[in-house]
């Protein structure tokens, strides 16, 4: 086993510290020198496997090197070919789409592009605890006898006999969900993650599927002389959407997520614009506010509120009303915050009673609002490093969310599950799954759940590992250094931030803040100071034990931002993880 990263065997939050290999010594030394690439930033392509005469690519992924073919996924040209016949023969369109973000995001996506080629569609979300996640048969029977077309956004791959309710019209399904054996009775499934695809293109989520079917359509009306909408002016959307999904930064990803930042810094976007305003977002957007400021938002409408807020406020081209729905959708929020804190409290307390050390992690309780579960389990998820599972019982059933860790598939198992019998309905992709179960059935369900993931590896090992890039001092960690570290970005799921380590630093202030947040001001002795935030440091021994430091010193672990203030952009830390150091 390699040696531990400064010696920490054991931090203060129980995770042993592992830096670089030597392989990725070698390569960041290779960059620096090839490249003249700082030090910090050659190690985060190192981490990537970038060789030298691949760092200025990656560096500035462009959508025309990284786009795919649509037309290497099925069904791709029958999608889009039924949509033209739609747009041109002005038939009635209905977008049926899920009430998350990158529902609404796929689903805002075909309203305004048939928007602009002068078609107005229907929108439809379903109601979370009313309908529940995905086509529904009375519900696709009602469109079918008023639309043409309907087009199923993330969502549909197993809807079979709500698909076959919708006699009358054709059904397009655009998912990335997992697949089964079977596909619905659609005109067209386009779904990387059928079952007969090659799983090249399994990173996409919907909105990334949507834009692809937009790309094959353009090139048809090309073909037959006619220009389609402005494409690329689009991707602030797909961009929301792949981070808010957790979709790996990987491929065309990066390239989706890097231009749709640049698009939505241009304030063009009335729904946009109108929840950055009302979110108080006063620097320019990276994929951390997409992810964790304006998602959460997007989804709250979904969670405690209307369903449809969320796609209504990214597909509208009204300013008045795009601030109306996003002090909605921000009041929801508030609301979802303070219901995802009792449950999560409730939650934990009866998963620690369980056990946190098993292979799945678990709580199921009466009234806990469905809504917030999935959120509730990617906390427990955080904070134990295993898969987690949340059910709110209701009149005897159980409808629940998982979320996993890498190397884990949650989605496989839960579908699993489901042909074993256990689950009413469940599915969902590798990271995060939905399921439905008898109330009776949770326990010996969860327990053949964690057995599943068990054979995967789930729960594995000895202390938690913290992955660290490498060791910086508190001097080199400027605003300078920090946005030339952003251009190996963006950084999410599958690219996870890179993390520093800062050795042996003196604590010259340590503050809570709120009830449950630490700010810390520290450096080595010689050179300049630096800030760190701790968020939820008092939620476990970090901010206890760096509150009381008593001059020792520590070695600080984190990610490094920048903290805009009063007009003054400063480096700051934020603070993961803390050792003492040793002498």
């Amino acid at each position: 086993m390699q040696t531990a990263f400064l010696g920490v065997e054991h931090s203060l939050t129980g995770r042993r510290w592992e830096g670089p290999a030597l392989s990725e010594d070698r390569l960041t030394e290779a960059l620096c020198q090839q490249t003249g690439l700082p030090d910090p930033v050659a190690r985060v392509l190192a981490a990537r496997g970038v060789a030298p005469d691949e760092a200025e690519a990656f560096l500035a992924p462009t959508i025309r090197d990284l786009l795919p073919d649509p037309r290497s996924l099925r069904d791709m040209e029958r999608a889009a070919t039924r949509l033209i016949d739609a747009v041109q023969n002005r038939q009635k369109i209905a977008v049926f789409g899920d009430y998350d973000v990158d529902g609404g995001a796929s689903s805002a996506l075909l309203i305004i592009w048939a928007r602009e080629m002068g078609l107005p569609c229907t929108l439809y979300i379903p109601d979370r605890i009313d309908e529940g996640y995905g086509p529904n048969s009375p519900a696709m029977e009602a469109l079918s006898r008023n639309h043409d077309l309907i087009l199923c956004v993330d969502c549909g791959t197993l809807s079979h006999e709500p698909i076959a309710a919708a006699k009358g019209a054709d059904v397009v399904v655009l998912d990335h969900h997992l697949g089964g054996e079977t596909l619905p009775p659609a005109l067209a499934v386009v779904n990387p993650n059928r079952q007969d695809e090659s799983g090249d293109l399994a990173h996409l989520c919907a909105a990334s599927v949507v834009f692809l079917l937009l790309v094959q359509a353009g090139r048809q009306l090309r073909e037959t002389g006619r220009k389609g909408p402005d494409l690329m002016a689009l991707l602030d959307l797909v961009g929301l959407a792949t981070v808010a999904d957790v979709a790996p930064l990987m491929g065309v990803n990066r390239a989706f997520v890097r231009r749709g930042l640049e698009v939505m810094r241009m304030r063009q976007r009335p729904g946009l614009v109108a929840l950055s305003d009302v979110a108080r977002l006063d620097t320019p957007p990276s994929s951390y506010h997409l992810g964790y400021v304006l998602g959460p938002r997007i989804n709250a409408g979904g969670r405690v509120g209307q369903a449809d807020l969320g796609a209504r406020l990214l597909s509208t081209a009204d300013p008045h009303e795009a601030a109306a729905l996003a002090e909605r959708l921000d009041r929801h929020n508030t609301e979802r915050r303070a219901i995802e804190e009792a449950v999560r409290l409730a939650a934990l307390a009866q998963a620690g009673e369980r056990d946190l050390t098993t292979p799945l992690v678990w709580a199921a309780g009466e009234g806990w609002h469905p809504g917030v579960v999935g959120i509730v389990a990617a906390r427990l998820k955080e904070s134990t490093d295993r898969p987690a599972v949340v059910i709110g019982i209701e009149d005897g059933v159980g409808k629940g969310s998982g979320r996993s860790v890498s190397g884990i598939d949650l989605g496989a198992a839960i579908h699993r599950l489901e042909r074993e019998g256990l689950l009413l309905k469940g599915g969902g992709h590798k990271m995060a799954a939905g399921l439905t179960v008898r109330a009776d059935q949770i326990e010996p369900a969860m327990a053949r759940l964690s057995e599943l993931l068990a054979k995967q590896g789930a729960g594995e090992g000895g202390p938690r590992a913290l992955r660290l890039t490498g060791v910086m001092m508190p001097g080199a960690a400027t605003p300078e250094l920090i946005e030339q570290i952003e251009t190996a970005g963006p950084f999410g799921a599958g690219a996870p931030a890179p993390r520093f380590a800062f050795p042996g630093t003196k604590i010259h202030a340590a503050r809570r803040v709120g009830d449950r947040h630490l700010k810390v001001t520290f450096s080595d002795g010689i050179g300049p100071r630096r800030d760190a935030i701790a968020f939820g440091a008092f939620d476990g021994p970090l901010g206890p034990a760096l509150e009381a430091h008593g001059g020792a010193r520590f070695h600080l672990a984190g990610r490094l931002e920048l903290n805009h203030w009063q007009g003054r952009t400063q480096a700051q830390l934020r603070l993961e993880d803390a050792a003492p150091a040793r002498d």
